[in-house]
Protein backbone atom coordinates (compact mmCIF):
# COMPACT_ATOMS: atom_id res chain seq x y z
CA UNK A 1 0.00 0.00 0.00
CA UNK A 2 1.48 3.29 -1.06
CA UNK A 3 1.23 6.16 1.38
CA UNK A 4 1.67 9.90 1.06
CA UNK A 5 4.30 10.71 3.69
CA UNK A 6 5.30 13.88 5.50
CA UNK A 7 7.76 14.71 8.30
CA UNK A 8 6.62 14.80 11.91
CA UNK A 9 8.09 14.93 15.42
CA UNK A 10 9.95 18.30 15.40
CA UNK A 11 13.26 18.06 13.64
CA UNK A 12 13.42 14.25 13.50
CA UNK A 13 13.24 12.64 10.08
CA UNK A 14 10.32 10.36 10.86
CA UNK A 15 7.68 10.24 8.14
CA UNK A 16 3.96 10.16 8.75
CA UNK A 17 0.89 9.56 6.67
CA UNK A 18 -1.18 12.72 6.64
CA UNK A 19 -3.92 11.82 4.19
CA UNK A 20 -6.97 10.29 5.75
CA UNK A 21 -7.72 12.33 8.85
CA UNK A 22 -6.26 14.06 11.87
CA UNK A 23 -5.36 12.86 15.35
CA UNK A 24 -8.63 14.11 16.75
CA UNK A 25 -10.97 12.47 14.28
CA UNK A 26 -13.40 10.07 15.91
CA UNK A 27 -13.64 6.30 15.77
CA UNK A 28 -16.90 4.43 15.94
CA UNK A 29 -15.35 1.20 17.18
CA UNK A 30 -14.86 1.64 20.94
CA UNK A 31 -13.89 -2.00 21.44
CA UNK A 32 -10.96 -1.72 19.05
CA UNK A 33 -9.44 1.43 20.41
CA UNK A 34 -11.98 4.03 21.46
CA UNK A 35 -11.96 7.78 20.88
CA UNK A 36 -9.04 9.41 19.11
CA UNK A 37 -7.96 11.65 21.99
CA UNK A 38 -6.71 9.77 25.01
CA UNK A 39 -5.10 7.01 22.96
CA UNK A 40 -2.34 4.98 24.59
CA UNK A 41 0.83 3.23 23.48
CA UNK A 42 2.28 0.44 25.62
CA UNK A 43 5.91 -0.41 26.22
CA UNK A 44 6.32 -4.14 26.92
CA UNK A 45 9.66 -5.24 28.38
CA UNK A 46 11.75 -5.73 31.50
CA UNK A 47 11.80 -2.65 33.72
CA UNK A 48 12.77 -4.43 36.92
CA UNK A 49 14.79 -7.55 37.68
CA UNK A 50 18.06 -8.87 36.28
CA UNK A 51 17.14 -8.11 32.65
CA UNK A 52 15.99 -4.53 33.19
CA UNK A 53 18.88 -2.53 31.71
CA UNK A 54 17.92 -3.05 28.06
CA UNK A 55 14.24 -2.57 28.82
CA UNK A 56 14.88 0.75 30.54
CA UNK A 57 16.96 1.90 27.54
CA UNK A 58 14.01 1.18 25.29
CA UNK A 59 11.29 2.55 27.55
CA UNK A 60 13.15 5.83 27.78
CA UNK A 61 13.28 6.00 23.97
CA UNK A 62 9.51 5.49 23.81
CA UNK A 63 9.06 8.08 26.55
CA UNK A 64 11.02 10.63 24.50
CA UNK A 65 8.94 9.99 21.38
CA UNK A 66 5.68 10.45 23.27
CA UNK A 67 6.98 13.52 25.10
CA UNK A 68 7.84 15.17 21.79
CA UNK A 69 4.52 14.18 20.26
CA UNK A 70 2.48 15.51 23.17
CA UNK A 71 4.27 18.87 23.10
CA UNK A 72 3.23 19.24 19.46
CA UNK A 73 -0.28 17.85 19.99
CA UNK A 74 -1.20 19.30 23.37
CA UNK A 75 -4.93 19.18 22.57
CA UNK A 76 -4.89 15.43 21.86
CA UNK A 77 -2.17 13.69 23.86
CA UNK A 78 -1.06 10.06 23.85
CA UNK A 79 -0.34 8.24 27.10
CA UNK A 80 2.52 5.79 27.72
CA UNK A 81 1.57 2.58 29.53
CA UNK A 82 4.51 0.69 31.03
CA UNK A 83 4.14 -3.10 31.00
CA UNK A 84 6.95 -4.60 33.09
CA UNK A 85 7.58 -8.17 31.99
CA UNK A 86 10.81 -8.59 33.99
CA UNK A 87 11.98 -10.34 30.80
CA UNK A 88 10.03 -13.48 31.76
CA UNK A 89 8.08 -15.55 29.21
CA UNK A 90 5.99 -16.84 32.13
CA UNK A 91 4.66 -13.36 32.87
CA UNK A 92 4.16 -12.38 29.24
CA UNK A 93 0.68 -13.86 28.55
CA UNK A 94 -0.94 -12.22 31.56
CA UNK A 95 0.71 -8.91 30.77
CA UNK A 96 -0.37 -9.15 27.13
CA UNK A 97 -3.95 -9.77 28.21
CA UNK A 98 -3.78 -6.71 30.47
CA UNK A 99 -2.81 -4.60 27.47
CA UNK A 100 -5.47 -6.16 25.27
CA UNK A 101 -8.16 -5.45 27.85
CA UNK A 102 -7.34 -1.73 27.83
CA UNK A 103 -9.21 -0.60 24.71
CA UNK A 104 -7.31 2.70 24.64
CA UNK A 105 -4.00 0.92 23.94
CA UNK A 106 -3.69 1.01 20.16
CA UNK A 107 -0.16 -0.35 19.74
CA UNK A 108 2.77 -1.86 21.62
CA UNK A 109 6.49 -1.14 21.41
CA UNK A 110 7.86 -4.55 22.29
CA UNK A 111 7.95 -7.17 23.58
CA UNK A 112 11.64 -6.54 24.09
CA UNK A 113 12.87 -10.14 24.32
CA UNK A 114 12.33 -13.16 22.07
CA UNK A 115 11.05 -15.52 24.75
CA UNK A 116 8.35 -13.15 25.95
CA UNK A 117 7.50 -12.35 22.33
CA UNK A 118 6.85 -16.04 21.66
CA UNK A 119 4.57 -16.22 24.69
CA UNK A 120 2.63 -13.01 24.05
CA UNK A 121 2.50 -13.00 20.25
CA UNK A 122 -0.50 -15.31 19.80
CA UNK A 123 -2.61 -13.19 22.14
CA UNK A 124 -1.71 -9.93 20.43
CA UNK A 125 -2.43 -11.51 17.05
CA UNK A 126 -5.85 -12.73 18.12
CA UNK A 127 -6.71 -9.30 19.50
CA UNK A 128 -5.44 -7.44 16.42
CA UNK A 129 -3.12 -5.30 18.55
CA UNK A 130 -0.06 -4.22 16.57
CA UNK A 131 3.39 -4.71 18.12
CA UNK A 132 6.76 -3.39 16.94
CA UNK A 133 9.68 -4.96 18.77
CA UNK A 134 12.85 -2.86 18.94
CA UNK A 135 15.07 -5.77 19.99
CA UNK A 136 13.62 -9.32 19.80
CA UNK A 137 15.75 -10.98 17.12
CA UNK A 138 14.86 -14.70 17.02
CA UNK A 139 14.02 -15.45 13.34
CA UNK A 140 11.11 -17.80 14.10
CA UNK A 141 9.06 -14.93 15.53
CA UNK A 142 8.32 -13.80 11.96
CA UNK A 143 7.33 -17.33 10.92
CA UNK A 144 4.33 -17.80 13.21
CA UNK A 145 1.73 -16.33 10.88
CA UNK A 146 1.05 -13.45 13.26
CA UNK A 147 -0.43 -10.48 11.39
CA UNK A 148 0.37 -8.03 14.20
CA UNK A 149 4.12 -8.67 14.58
CA UNK A 150 6.72 -6.20 13.25
CA UNK A 151 10.43 -5.92 13.94
CA UNK A 152 12.45 -2.67 13.91
CA UNK A 153 15.83 -4.48 13.86
CA UNK A 154 17.43 -7.24 11.87
CA UNK A 155 16.96 -10.83 13.07
CA UNK A 156 19.55 -13.41 14.04
CA UNK A 157 19.84 -14.56 10.43
CA UNK A 158 21.75 -11.31 10.01
CA UNK A 159 23.37 -10.97 13.43
CA UNK A 160 24.46 -14.61 13.87
CA UNK A 161 26.38 -14.90 10.58
CA UNK A 162 27.88 -11.45 11.17
CA UNK A 163 29.16 -12.50 14.59
CA UNK A 164 30.54 -15.70 13.09
CA UNK A 165 32.26 -13.78 10.30
CA UNK A 166 33.80 -11.38 12.80
CA UNK A 167 35.24 -14.31 14.80
CA UNK A 168 36.48 -16.00 11.63
CA UNK A 169 37.72 -13.09 9.54
CA UNK A 170 38.62 -10.33 12.00
CA UNK A 171 39.73 -12.31 15.06
CA UNK A 172 41.12 -15.16 12.91
CA UNK A 173 40.04 -17.62 15.62
CA UNK A 174 40.24 -21.25 14.49
CA UNK A 175 39.31 -22.79 17.85
CA UNK A 176 36.05 -21.52 19.31
CA UNK A 177 33.86 -22.67 22.20
CA UNK A 178 30.13 -21.84 21.95
CA UNK A 179 27.84 -21.49 24.98
CA UNK A 180 24.16 -20.56 25.12
CA UNK A 181 21.52 -20.05 27.80
CA UNK A 182 18.85 -22.28 26.19
CA UNK A 183 16.55 -19.28 25.65
CA UNK A 184 14.67 -18.71 22.41
CA UNK A 185 17.09 -15.92 21.63
CA UNK A 186 20.38 -17.29 22.94
CA UNK A 187 20.15 -20.79 21.49
CA UNK A 188 19.02 -19.50 18.10
CA UNK A 189 21.86 -17.00 17.88
CA UNK A 190 24.43 -19.60 18.91
CA UNK A 191 23.15 -21.98 16.24
CA UNK A 192 23.67 -19.36 13.53
CA UNK A 193 27.23 -18.70 14.72
CA UNK A 194 27.99 -22.42 14.66
CA UNK A 195 26.85 -22.66 11.03
CA UNK A 196 29.40 -20.04 9.98
CA UNK A 197 32.29 -21.37 12.06
CA UNK A 198 31.82 -25.04 11.22
CA UNK A 199 34.82 -27.14 12.25
CA UNK A 200 36.32 -24.22 14.16
CA UNK A 201 33.78 -24.95 16.91
CA UNK A 202 35.72 -27.38 19.12
CA UNK A 203 33.14 -27.57 21.89
CA UNK A 204 29.75 -26.30 23.03
CA UNK A 205 27.70 -26.27 26.19
CA UNK A 206 24.49 -24.90 27.68
CA UNK A 207 23.79 -22.99 30.88
CA UNK A 208 20.66 -21.68 32.57
CA UNK A 209 19.57 -18.09 32.03
CA UNK A 210 17.05 -15.77 33.71
CA UNK A 211 19.15 -15.61 36.88
CA UNK A 212 18.74 -19.34 37.55
CA UNK A 213 22.49 -20.06 37.54
CA UNK A 214 25.36 -18.07 39.01
CA UNK A 215 28.11 -20.69 39.29
CA UNK A 216 29.68 -21.85 36.01
CA UNK A 217 32.72 -23.88 37.06
CA UNK A 218 31.75 -26.89 34.95
CA UNK A 219 31.66 -24.99 31.67
CA UNK A 220 34.72 -22.93 32.65
CA UNK A 221 36.69 -26.16 33.13
CA UNK A 222 35.64 -27.39 29.67
CA UNK A 223 36.55 -24.12 27.99
CA UNK A 224 39.96 -24.05 29.67
CA UNK A 225 40.71 -27.62 28.62
CA UNK A 226 39.74 -26.86 25.00
CA UNK A 227 42.50 -24.24 24.66
CA UNK A 228 40.35 -21.97 22.52
CA UNK A 229 41.11 -18.64 20.87
CA UNK A 230 37.59 -17.24 21.27
CA UNK A 231 34.36 -17.99 23.14
CA UNK A 232 30.90 -17.15 21.85
CA UNK A 233 27.99 -16.72 24.25
CA UNK A 234 24.35 -16.66 23.19
CA UNK A 235 22.26 -15.15 25.96
CA UNK A 236 21.94 -12.07 28.13
CA UNK A 237 24.32 -9.83 30.01
CA UNK A 238 23.79 -11.02 33.58
CA UNK A 239 25.02 -14.58 32.96
CA UNK A 240 27.55 -13.46 30.35
CA UNK A 241 29.21 -11.21 32.92
CA UNK A 242 29.47 -13.95 35.50
CA UNK A 243 30.85 -16.42 32.96
CA UNK A 244 33.48 -13.92 31.82
CA UNK A 245 34.44 -13.17 35.42
CA UNK A 246 34.84 -16.85 36.26
CA UNK A 247 36.74 -17.61 33.04
CA UNK A 248 39.22 -14.84 33.84
CA UNK A 249 39.63 -16.07 37.40
CA UNK A 250 40.47 -19.51 36.00
CA UNK A 251 43.17 -18.06 33.76
CA UNK A 252 41.24 -18.18 30.46
CA UNK A 253 42.28 -15.16 28.41
CA UNK A 254 40.50 -15.97 25.13
CA UNK A 255 38.13 -13.08 24.31
CA UNK A 256 34.39 -13.44 24.73
CA UNK A 257 32.07 -12.58 21.84
CA UNK A 258 28.35 -12.17 22.43
CA UNK A 259 25.25 -10.73 20.80
CA UNK A 260 23.01 -7.77 21.47
CA UNK A 261 21.55 -9.32 24.62
CA UNK A 262 24.92 -8.63 26.26
CA UNK A 263 25.51 -5.27 24.59
CA UNK A 264 24.95 -3.11 27.65
CA UNK A 265 27.07 -1.46 30.33
CA UNK A 266 25.46 -3.78 32.87
CA UNK A 267 27.62 -6.57 31.42
CA UNK A 268 30.75 -4.75 32.56
CA UNK A 269 29.29 -4.35 36.04
CA UNK A 270 28.52 -8.08 36.17
CA UNK A 271 31.93 -9.20 34.89
CA UNK A 272 34.06 -6.53 36.49
CA UNK A 273 35.95 -4.03 34.37
CA UNK A 274 39.21 -5.96 34.15
CA UNK A 275 37.56 -9.22 33.09
CA UNK A 276 35.23 -7.52 30.61
CA UNK A 277 38.01 -5.67 28.82
CA UNK A 278 38.31 -6.73 25.18
CA UNK A 279 34.88 -8.38 24.94
CA UNK A 280 33.28 -8.10 21.50
CA UNK A 281 29.53 -7.44 21.38
CA UNK A 282 27.48 -7.52 18.19
CA UNK A 283 24.18 -5.79 17.49
CA UNK A 284 21.88 -5.51 14.45
CA UNK A 285 21.91 -1.79 15.13
CA UNK A 286 24.16 1.22 14.79
CA UNK A 287 25.93 3.03 17.63
CA UNK A 288 23.40 5.18 19.48
CA UNK A 289 25.70 8.18 19.10
CA UNK A 290 25.22 7.94 15.33
CA UNK A 291 21.47 8.43 15.58
CA UNK A 292 20.27 11.17 13.29
CA UNK A 293 19.16 14.62 14.30
CA UNK A 294 19.03 15.76 17.91
CA UNK A 295 18.07 12.36 19.32
CA UNK A 296 21.08 11.84 21.58
CA UNK A 297 20.91 15.31 23.13
CA UNK A 298 17.13 15.14 23.53
CA UNK A 299 17.29 11.70 25.12
CA UNK A 300 19.84 12.80 27.68
CA UNK A 301 17.97 16.01 28.44
CA UNK A 302 14.78 14.09 29.24
CA UNK A 303 16.21 10.99 30.91
CA UNK A 304 19.44 12.26 32.48
CA UNK A 305 21.56 9.54 30.85
CA UNK A 306 22.95 8.83 27.40
CA UNK A 307 20.95 6.52 25.13
CA UNK A 308 21.90 2.85 25.28
CA UNK A 309 21.42 -0.20 23.09
CA UNK A 310 18.05 -0.04 21.30
CA UNK A 311 17.05 3.32 22.77
CA UNK A 312 16.97 4.66 19.21
CA UNK A 313 15.05 1.76 17.64
CA UNK A 314 12.45 1.96 20.42
CA UNK A 315 12.14 5.70 19.74
CA UNK A 316 11.61 4.96 16.05
CA UNK A 317 9.08 2.20 16.73
CA UNK A 318 7.06 4.54 18.93
CA UNK A 319 7.20 7.25 16.28
CA UNK A 320 5.80 4.88 13.65
CA UNK A 321 2.80 4.22 15.90
CA UNK A 322 2.45 7.92 16.71
CA UNK A 323 2.57 8.78 13.01
CA UNK A 324 -0.39 6.48 12.48
CA UNK A 325 -2.35 8.08 15.31
CA UNK A 326 -1.51 11.53 13.94
CA UNK A 327 -2.86 10.37 10.58
CA UNK A 328 -6.21 9.50 12.16
CA UNK A 329 -5.67 5.76 12.61
CA UNK A 330 -7.27 5.75 16.03
CA UNK A 331 -8.53 2.20 16.29
CA UNK A 332 -6.46 -0.98 16.36
CA UNK A 333 -7.42 -2.18 12.90
CA UNK A 334 -6.55 1.15 11.30
CA UNK A 335 -3.20 1.44 13.07
CA UNK A 336 -2.29 -2.12 12.10
CA UNK A 337 -2.93 -1.37 8.42
CA UNK A 338 -0.91 1.83 8.70
CA UNK A 339 2.13 -0.01 10.07
CA UNK A 340 1.87 -2.70 7.38
CA UNK A 341 2.22 -0.07 4.68
CA UNK A 342 4.70 2.17 6.48
CA UNK A 343 7.84 3.42 4.78
CA UNK A 344 9.95 6.17 6.28
CA UNK A 345 13.10 7.44 7.94
CA UNK A 346 13.86 7.19 11.65
CA UNK A 347 16.83 8.25 13.73
CA UNK A 348 18.32 4.75 13.67
CA UNK A 349 17.40 3.45 10.24
CA UNK A 350 15.06 3.55 7.28
CA UNK A 351 11.93 1.47 7.82
CA UNK A 352 9.92 -0.66 5.47
CA UNK A 353 8.38 -3.95 6.53
CA UNK A 354 8.30 -7.06 4.37
CA UNK A 355 6.92 -10.58 4.78
CA UNK A 356 6.29 -11.63 8.37
CA UNK A 357 6.74 -8.10 9.67
CA UNK A 358 10.50 -8.19 9.15
CA UNK A 359 12.52 -5.06 8.47
CA UNK A 360 13.59 -4.95 4.83
CA UNK A 361 17.00 -6.72 4.82
CA UNK A 362 18.47 -3.87 2.77
CA UNK A 363 17.98 -1.60 5.79
CA UNK A 364 19.72 -3.88 8.31
CA UNK A 365 23.18 -3.06 9.63
CA UNK A 366 25.19 -5.17 12.08
CA UNK A 367 27.90 -3.56 14.18
CA UNK A 368 30.61 -4.93 16.43
CA UNK A 369 31.27 -3.08 19.68
CA UNK A 370 34.23 -3.57 22.02
CA UNK A 371 34.65 -3.15 25.77
CA UNK A 372 37.50 -0.67 26.09
CA UNK A 373 38.48 1.23 29.21
CA UNK A 374 35.36 0.12 31.03
CA UNK A 375 32.97 1.27 28.31
CA UNK A 376 31.20 -0.32 25.35
CA UNK A 377 32.48 1.55 22.29
CA UNK A 378 31.90 1.06 18.54
CA UNK A 379 34.46 -1.15 16.80
CA UNK A 380 33.29 -1.55 13.20
CA UNK A 381 30.33 -2.27 10.98
CA UNK A 382 30.45 -5.94 9.97
CA UNK A 383 30.09 -6.60 6.22
CA UNK A 384 27.01 -8.62 5.21
CA UNK A 385 29.23 -11.36 3.75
Amino acid sequence: MRQKLARVIGGVAMLALVAGGTACSSSSDEASGGDACGSKIGFFGALTGSSAALGINEKNGVKLAIDKYNKENADCKVELVELDSQGSPDQAPGLAQKAIDDAKILGIVGPAYSGESEAAGPLFNEAGLVTITPSATRPSLAQQGWKTFFRAVGNDFSQGPAAGNYIKNVMKADRVYVIDDQSAYGAGLADEVKKVLGAAVVGSDKVQGEGKQTEFSAVVTKVKAANVKAIFYGGYYQEAGLIRKQLTAAGVTAPLVAGDGVNDGAYITSAGQAAAEGTILTCPCQPAAEARGTFTADYKALNGVDPGTYSDTAFDAANILLAGIKAGKTDRAGLLEFVKGYSGEGVAASYKFVEGGELDPAQVKVWAFKVTGGKVVPDQEIPKS
